[in-house]
């Protein structure tokens, strides 16, 4: 439903995205991550016939966006990060107004209208003017006004950014209700958003595809590495200089107490015997293990580790 094919573009000599290479099938719902700068809202820019791109190509549903942009428009509902709303309308009368710019009119925009009201849980709200209107519902508003023409894209740009955590629960609701309708490219800052909300996430930095695959895949760093959490009780320091003289240890990261009050430790390495190596030093130096457990890494310690890469790695 959407791919690009080395998507670049500059303002002038600065560079924006750059050789931007990613698909989304129909029906899925993918994060388009990175930090402020990386050339998110751009991307998304582009995909809804916004922008067009300097170089390489981009597609919606089928249809280019430079060539076909019009199709493009019609195929995609689109969030922007500020929603622009007329204040001195009200919900109604804002969504009967971007109706009619869609060509939608009489009693089929008035049923929608009904329908998307509803759906996104304005019904008390209706009547209201936008100026009224907190910040939360006015991304309702602009939800509602996104799926009104019923399209077979969303793109949504930071659509929890600035509310409140009731308001941020509620929208996380709606956006997984619109997923098992709608095929769903969704940018946001909150990393625990896109766990909640995504299966597939693709990473900019500085205007590149760092990483693109599932998340599970992309938690997992490198399948050679193990990453073990370890508590203890004994002396901190010595377990620190027992951990660090083992062959094939690279890091050894202090973190809070464990479950036990003992010292605890974030160890990475690899080797088959890495395990019991640590173990037998440990417990040679009369030192109690009080547990062992696998650390999988989580999608912020991914995340910032693929947002300062300089270079760029693909993950499936």
């Amino acid at each position: 439903m959407i791919e690009t094919s080395r998507l670049t573009r500059f303002f002038g000599t600065r560079k924006a995205i750059e050789g931007v290479t990613f698909s989304v099938n129909r029906g899925d719902t993918v994060a388009l991550l990175g930090t402020n700068g990386s050339g998110k809202t751009t991307t998304m820019r582009i995909l809804c016939g916004y922008l067009p791109p300097t170089g390489g190509a981009a597609s919606v549903a089928g249809f280019d966006v430079v060539s076909h942009s019009l199709d493009v428009r019609k195929a995609v509902g689109y969030l922007p990060e500020d929603v622009p709303l007329y204040h001195d309308l009200t919900i109604a009368e804002s969504l009967r107004f971007f109706g009619r710019l869609r060509r939608m009119h009489g009693r089929s925009l008035e049923r929608r209208i009904d329908e998307v009201i509803d759906q996104v849980g304005l019904d008390e709200y209706r009547d209201v003017l936008i100026l009224k209107l907190s910040k939360g519902y006015r991304q309702r508003a602009g939800l509602a006004i996104a799926i009104l023409h019923d399209p077979d894209v969303l793109i949504l740009d930071e659509p929890t950014v600035s509310i409140d955590p009731i308001q941020v629960a509620d929208i996380r609701d709606l956006i997984r209700s619109l997923g098992t309708h709608h095929t769903i490219l969704l940018s946001t800052h909150q990393l625990s958003e896109a766990a909640e909300l995504c299966d597939r996430a693709v990473i900019l930095n500085d205007g590149a595809v760092v990483a693109d695959g599932p998340l599970d895949e992309i938690t997992a760093g490198d399948p050679a590495e193990q990453r073990l959490t370890i508590e203890i009780e004994g002396p901190a320091e010595t377990a620190v200089g027992l951990l660090v003289g083992i062959p094939g240890v690279t890091t050894v990261q202090p973190i809070a107490p464990g479950r036990r009050g003992g010292d605890a430790f974030v160890v990475t390495g690899s080797g088959l015997r890495l395990l019991n190596e640590i173990i037998v030093a440990l417990v040679g130096a009369s030192i109690v293990v009080v547990s062992i457990v696998e650390a999988r890494p989580s999608l912020e310690t991914a995340f910032l580790e693929l947002a300062r890469a300089p270079g760029v790695s693909e993950v499936a």
